[in-house]
């Protein structure tokens, strides 16, 4: 049995052919095609020659000659079979599996696009042939000449038309309701057309067939502006992406594609001359589709509206796409002015400031500091704290460990700039001695911190805490049991307050008791400590509140700690506990 020719298409479409030659043999690009050493014969000067735009590679030595299957089964000496699963695999596709089910499915999958063509050309020749007026002003209005109709075959769906009955002629009921062109009226029990009064955009898969449409309205309606297709078997919103059909065509002229918000936005664009540009319609960009946009553009722009709603749906494509770019693939975001989509942008200002504006793109790392950064209170230590949680959480969250290592560093770098600055003003020469006391005493406390390091720092915020208001500590005995610190002797003092606290009524001689033996840790954390600063003048609520975030800090050190000691252990020896712990940790993380 053969191969379906869209499984194999697919493949094709997913694997650019110096993608798969370029694992055997080391191609340098030139102009629009890569060239390097033959694998088919030993060579000094290169000859060997691959193209992407042709889906061909090509031998001067030998005459060899083919496509990615052929030189699969050149090199690997396999068959045409093996060749396919090979590569399938490598696309990221299910193997196929021929059965009964599966020619079922197949010839059901041919019908249902059989239906969408017969649907699309009905009303695209229904917009010129009937001369719908209203629909041609409205399309002449959004400046779409016939040339551009005629390319994304728009058309026009009018108002209680009769071409159910049509399909009716060819089709089953079933199998017409399985597109979702279609949906049954409540009460009347007929089939009312879901595009009625609408303008349909096709939407196709990577082949060119179209399995789902777009609508938008062109009166004022209580109706939604713009409609998709429902799911079916064939169309699943998240795998796909309106016009990459025709936009891969250019992948050998550039690595960056343009993701646009809504159907309107890429034929505007397209007009005016930009044609790697693509639209994600209106959902949320998924990992399955931006995996797919990487197959043809590994530096996609996502261009989304200037309103709130574009920059709200901005931010969270940014961090759900995060854990997933990598040294190769990335996404950069060029947000519009507020009040602009790309449609009215380009259409007041051109396209080379259109192009000008996005030569500002902000790679993804970026664009979330930006946004992230702009929300935190400048000089507020507890926000500030805050905000490098949010930042460390969402770095751990990438797959990529030496990635997410420089982009962590970068983030933590950049964060000093929202501490204050510890700028001291000039002492006057003619200062007293006590003053000359003063200020040696403060420089011995200073490089004295500078010893600890943070976790060091935290610990002795919470024990100064823990010792000075033991009633507030008493209350929360379960929660300081639960963690450790780093350091040994911290820890020890810890648990030897605890142990006092639960065994005595009276605290009032809490540090008199412990100093027997704890004395030089107790001064230590007392002399080291800034937080009896930040305490002055607090309530017991508000001490409770600093209390539970030095108490977080703690808690996610030791995640962290933990997570980075299991890495380390399953880069040597990957075993599957640990490796289930690692990923427990992590999604706690996250979650808190």
């Amino acid at each position: 049995m053969k191969y379906p020719k869209e499984y194999l298409d697919e493949i094709k479409l997913r694997l650019k052919v110096s993608q798969v030659v370029g694992k055997s043999v080391q191609l340098k690009k030139r102009g629009k095609e890569f060239i390097g050493l033959s694998p088919f014969k030993n060579e000094k000067s290169p000859s060997f020659t691959v193209s992407d735009e042709k889906e061909f590679y090509h031998c001067f030595s030998t005459g060899e000659h083919g496509n990615i299957f052929d030189f699969i089964m050149k090199i690997k000496s396999v068959g045409f079979g093996e060749a396919v699963k090979t590569l399938a695999a490598e696309a990221g596709m299910q193997p196929y599996r021929f059965s009964t089910f599966d020619e079922k499915k197949e010839k059901k999958f041919q019908t249902y696009k059989s239906i969408f063509k017969d649907y699309v050309s009905f009303f695209h020749l229904e917009l010129f042939e009937n001369k719908n007026l209203e629909a041609l002003n409205y399309l002449k209005k959004r400046e779409l000449n016939k040339q551009t109709v005629e390319e994304f075959n728009l058309g026009y769906v009018p108002w209680k038309n009769n071409f159910y009955n049509d399909l009716l002629k060819k089709y089953s009921e079933e199998e017409i309701n399985l597109t979702g062109l279609y949906y049954k009226h409540d009460k009347s029990g007929k089939f009312i057309d879901r595009f009625n009064s609408r303008v349909i955009f096709p939407i196709n898969n990577l082949t060119g067939d179209t399995i789902a449409l777009g609508g938008r309205i062109i009166k004022e309606s209580k109706f939604a502006k713009y409609i998709n297709s429902p799911e079916t078997e064939f169309y699943k919103k998240g795998r796909m992406i309106f016009n990459l059909d025709k936009a891969k065509k250019f992948r050998s002229e550039t690595n960056e594609a343009i993701i646009v918000e809504g159907y309107m936005d890429v034929v505007s664009l397209h007009v005016a001359g930009i044609r790697n540009v693509i639209s994600n319609s209106g959902t949320a960009l998924t990992e399955n589709q931006i995996e797919l946009i990487w197959k043809f553009f590994t530096n996609p722009i996502l261009c989304l509206d200037g309103d709130q709603s574009g920059q709200n749906a901005a931010i969270k494509i940014a961090e759900r796409l995060f854990p997933i770019i990598n040294e190769n693939n990335k996404i950069y975001f060029s947000i519009m002015p507020e009040g602009n989509d790309p449609d009215d942008y380009i259409k007041k200002n051109g396209k080379e400031n259109f192009i000008k504006f996005l030569n500002e793109k902000k790679i993804i790392q970026t664009y979330i500091w930006d946004i992230y950064s702009n929300r935190v209170a400048k000089n507020n230590p507890f926000a500030i704290s805050k905000f490098e949680k949010e930042i460390k959480r969402l770095c751990f969250s990438i797959k990529d460990e030496t990635l997410r290592k420089y982009i962590l560093e970068d983030f933590l770098e950049k964060i000093k700039s929202l501490t204050p600055n510890q700028n001291y003003k000039p002492y006057k020469k003619n200062y007293k001695k006590q003053n000359l006391q003063i200020l040696n005493e403060t420089k011995k406390i200073f490089n004295q911190k500078n010893n600890y390091s943070k976790e060091n720092l935290i610990e002795f915020s919470i024990l100064y805490l823990i010792l000075q208001y033991p009633v507030i500590a008493l209350r929360k005995i379960e929660e300081i049991s639960e963690f450790s610190f780093i350091s040994e002797k911290n820890n020890t003092l810890k648990n030897k307050i605890m142990d006092y606290l639960s065994s005595n009524k009276d605290y009032k001689n809490l540090i008199e008791d412990l100093s027997i033996d704890y004395k030089n840790l107790i001064n230590e954390i007392t002399s080291t400590t800034n937080i009896k600063n930040i305490i002055d003048k607090k309530n017991e609520d508000e001490i409770c509140e600093i209390f539970d975030d030095l108490s977080t800090q703690i808690i996610e050190i030791d995640k962290i700690k933990k997570i980075e000691s299991l890495e380390a252990d399953l880069i040597n020896n990957l075993d599957d506990s640990s490796y289930s712990e690692l990923i427990r940790l992590k999604n706690q993380l996250n979650s808190d």
